[in-house]
């Protein structure tokens, strides 16, 4: 992976490869991308060049592609990994990880973090889309080289609460010293964990920018009946809570209040039928897509063909380490292929890379064309590769940092 590239901003560098990937054309076989500064200049057949005054930097047989997006990822959780059973059902993992995140540190969260996040770069990553409660290892990306959009998650179901809750996170914002490269803008949680006001108040600020949404069986209940296991998890945690089931699902259920509009990233929606997908994509919202922490919760399959026939734009994420064994992009990507075979493979490139950077808003990123930024990943190969996405989605390789 390149990060936005560290190089002198007048080096020229041609970088060749046994397949170049730019997600907007064909597969190039010995294909090359130069560079200058932190920006492409041109992309096509190594054989093609034109002599320059550049360096060359032969990266071997393997292939180049953008650099990956993680759409969906909680870097704050990573002192949590392996430390959150599943098995005994959604709502009992939520309050699990409740109970362990009580009296955190600042220190342990930022002791898990900053590996965590070298850890994801070191694997092709360029860009993150991380929701955080605490906001305290923002100076953390920078390091790790990866640009981020942190979306500031709020909860709260009391309707009384609500302007506090708010009032709390825009001081929260206003005492932040936010590095370059970072963004933070304000986000809800779930359609389970929020009330109505306070999604009004997040709206009427512009967001939310995020949202967990149709991620689980026990959601859908609640939505439904208003009964079952999240019913009594918000009775053991904050007691009766004052709330009327809609009888609709969670992508209605939000729409009725206002929250699906253009520039949502809704994260999971595992719970949606072909009506929600059609509502996703007339609302202009992306869907990040978590598949091997969906499995690991056991809440079911995302509806992958559904969500790409009504025509929403589908990125990929991979939750935390606390529901998944690795920040690796790639390996969500190879999962989500298991799951759906059919997918063309250049879809599913499109949506780690081109996708994500849509539903973040950092357009420089996601393709490998003139003036976008030269961040990439490459795939190392021992020998030449016949078909670079098969490579890509079938192989044991993991996507390096190109420099």
């Amino acid at each position: 992976m390149a990060t936005e590239a560290q190089r002198p901003r007048d080096s020229t560098v041609l970088w060749r490869a046994g397949w170049v990937l730019p997600v907007v054309s064909d597969p190039i076989r010995d294909g090359a991308v130069v560079t200058r500064g932190d920006r492409i200049l041109w992309v096509g057949s190594a054989a093609e060049t034109v002599a320059a005054e550049h360096e060359v930097r032969d990266l071997g047989s393997g292939v180049l592609l953008p650099g990956l997006i993680n759409a969906h990822c909680h870097v704050e959780l990573s002192h949590l990994a392996g430390a959150v059973p599943a098995g005994a059902g959604f709502s009992d993992w939520v309050g699990e990880l409740v109970r362990q995140r009580v009296g955190e540190s600042r220190e342990r969260v930022r002791e898990a973090a900053e590996p965590a996040l070298l850890s994801m770069a070191e694997r092709g990553t360029v860009a993150v889309g991380d929701i955080s409660n605490r906001l305290e290892h923002l100076d953390l990306f920078a390091a790790a080289g990866l640009r981020a959009v942190v979306f500031h998650e709020l909860l709260g179901w009391d309707p009384a609460l609500a302007n506090r809750v708010l009032a709390a996170a825009e001081a929260r914002l206003a005492d932040l010293h936010i590095p370059p490269g970072v963004r933070v803008v304000l986000a809800a949680h779930a359609p389970h964990s929020v009330s109505a006001p306070l999604f009004a108040g997040l709206r009427s600020r512009g967001g939310p920018a995020s949202l967990h949404l149709a991620e689980s069986p026990d959601e859908a209940r609640f939505l439904q009946s208003g009964d079952g296991p999240w019913r009594a998890f918000l009775d053991r945690r904050v007691g009766a809570v004052p709330f009327v089931a809609p009888a609709v699902s969670a992508v209605r259920y939000v729409d009725r209040l206002g929250v699906l509009r253009p520039d949502l990233l809704a994260a999971h929606c595992v719970q949606t039928d072909p009506a929600d997908a059609r509502l996703l994509a007339a609302r202009g919202v992306s869907v990040a897509l978590c598949p091997r922490s969906n499995a690991y919760l056991g809440v079911g399959r995302a509806p992958l063909p559904t969500l790409l026939a009504a025509g929403v734009n589908v990125c990929v994420g991979t939750d935390s380490l606390a529901s998944a064994p690795s920040l690796d992009v790639l390996e969500d990507l190879r999962a989500l292929h298991a799951e759906h075979a059919a997918i063309a493979p250049a879809r599913l490139l499109e949506m780690a890379t081109h996708n994500g950077a849509r539903a973040l808003g950092l357009h420089d990123l996601g393709t490998l064309e003139p003036g976008r930024a030269a961040a990439f990943a490459y795939l190392p190969a021992e020998r030449d590769v016949r078909d670079p996405l098969a490579y890509l989605l079938h192989g044991q390789t993991r996507a390096e940092r190109v420099s």
